[in-house]
Parts: C-alpha cells; structure tokens; sequence
C-alpha cells in the first residue's frame, strides 16, 4: 500500500521561487549558436531561467521572435547577443570554460559531468551539423548524452536543457 502524496499548489510553489527574474549571474552561459528551429530557443530559454543561466545567442533576423515562441515567463530573462560565434567563443576562453554537447573520440558521458565551478558557456551546435570544426577547436570539454534509440542526436532544447541541469548542480 503506497502512502498519499501532497501535490503543492500553484500559491505554495509560487512562495517557494524567486519573486523577479534573475539579474545576469554571468556564471551559466547557454550558448545555441547556430540554431536550426527557432522554437527550440524559447524552450531552453525557460530551461535557462530555472536553473538561473544566461542565453547567448546569435544576431538573426528571426531569433528574437524565436525566443518568444515556447517562452511562457513572464518576466525578462538574460540573453547576450552574439556577432560571430567564432570570434565570440575565442573571446569568452579567457575568462570561462567551453563545454561542448558534441560527439568526438574524446567526449564525456554527461553522468561524468561535473557542476561548473567557474563561468562556463554551453555550446550548442546545429541540429543536422552540430558545431563547426572551427569552434569544436575551441572547446574545453565535449559532453555526449548517451542514446539507445535509433536517433542520431537530441533536439537542442533537450540536450541543452540536460547538461544546464547538470552544470548548474541540479541533478
């Protein structure tokens, strides 16, 4: 015989969050830099302000309206915008770690991921070609979640979603 659960309510929940959005923390970054489907950007933005990250993202014509679609907050959320990825990574290894969520003969499995400790950027390729070679020479650590489907990767909203989770301590 199992024991009733007490499911919280909206009200109780509500008193257990953050009252306001978060400030730039500067300390998660999650970077989809090279977006394939604009409403991947709104959900991982939502992802991002669970776990109280920033969302970098690239200077397109259509991501701003992107980052509304799927984005259900109602407040604002951090994003810093992005001119040239490349350039743009190659500036934040001064100053950050440079996760990759990529498959290379030297990945680690995200079980093996430890929370950041320092100002980390999340870097997520696009969907059919992940991250170019260029930026895929800038990274600190490649994490690859591990799959035993018949599909080749994760949308990016999961994936990115996963490794914040686990970056920012919280599974």
């Amino acid at each position: 015989m199992s024991a009733q659960m007490w499911v919280r309510t909206a009200t109780e929940i509500r008193r257990q969050r953050r009252r306001k959005a978060h400030s730039c923390w500067n300390h998660l970054i999650i970077a989809p830099l090279w977006p394939m489907h604009g409403v991947n950007l709104g959900t991982l933005l939502r992802t991002c302000d669970a776990v109280g990250a920033c969302m970098a993202v690239p200077r397109l014509p259509w991501v701003p309206a992107a980052l509304q679609t799927g984005n259900t907050l109602r407040q604002p959320s951090c994003v810093h915008w992005v001119k040239g990825p490349v350039r743009w990574l190659r500036d934040q290894r001064e100053s950050s770690d440079i996760v990759g969520v990529e498959l290379t003969d030297e990945s680690i499995r995200l079980a093996s991921l430890p929370p950041a400790r320092r100002r980390t950027v999340v870097v997520l390729g696009h969907e059919r070609t992940g991250i170019p070679p260029e930026a895929t020479e800038l990274l600190d650590v490649a994490v690859e979640i591990p799959m035993v489907g018949t599909g080749v990767s994760l949308n990016v909203a999961v994936a990115g979603s996963l490794v914040a989770y686990k970056l920012a301590g919280l599974v």
